[in-house]
């Protein structure tokens, strides 16, 4: 029997999120805004939070459909927290963005969900992986996703820099976030951050009357 999905009409998906990961001189910094979108259109959520522990020192944003995403990340904490008890060792930035691409790949047709995977080990250090719709798993130093990016992709060319320093990376983040959710209609809300570094973990959230505002707004 045919499954449901062969004859189903296949949509373009409409994300409704900022989301972005960038590495700096000994750590990386992660985030997003914190609205949830049905449709593109209608906001059902100002304050989820996007930014998802999936082990002590590695985290992932996700863009597209929410109840995939948060299945996947359910899924990839059991897969790392058996992984690191059966290795005796906290898991691999890698390892974590390996899983997340697996579960993608292997149920490409059915799920709606992408990731952006960063952390920092031992091996590699900072590290920044996007896990794109369908399963596709790539490295890079920094890397933007979600609706609001298609407004931000100049300022990231533009203002990224190899080695930031933690400040620098920070604000960075802070800038590209307030920029995506001032155009974006269905990003906005907060930006949480996380900052990721060999000494440990920190969560910031920046309130939307406290982001950073700019000369057409």
């Amino acid at each position: 029997m045919e499954k449901p999905y062969m004859n189903a009409q296949v949509k373009g998906v409409s994300t409704g999120t900022t989301i972005l990961a960038a590495t700096f001189d000994g750590g990386v910094v992660i985030g997003s805004d914190s609205r949830a979108s049905m449709g593109g259109e209608y906001v059902s959520s100002k304050t989820i939070n996007k930014v998802i522990k999936v082990h002590d020192r590695i985290f992932c944003c996700m863009a597209g459909s929410l109840a995939d995403a948060q299945a996947v990340t359910k899924a990839a904490k059991f897969h790392l927290s058996f992984h690191s008890v059966q290795m005796e060792t906290p898991p691999l930035v890698i390892s974590a963005a390996s899983v997340l691409k697996e579960l993608c790949y292997q149920n490409k047709e059915e799920l709606q969900a992408g990731f952006i995977t960063a952390g920092w080990d031992s091996r590699k250090g900072p590290q920044v992986y996007v896990v794109a719709l369908g399963g596709m798993l790539v490295r890079q130093p920094v890397t933007i996703g979600g609706s609001g990016s298609t407004y931000i992709y100049g300022y990231v060319d533009a203002k990224y820099k190899p080695n930031m320093s933690r400040e620098e990376c920070l604000q960075f983040a802070t800038n590209a976030l307030a920029l995506a959710m001032g155009r974006d209609n269905v990003s906005g809300g907060v930006a949480n951050l996380v900052v990721i570094t060999e000494t440990g973990v920190e969560h910031l959230v920046v309130p939307g009357d406290k982001l950073p505002r700019f000369h057409d707004e």
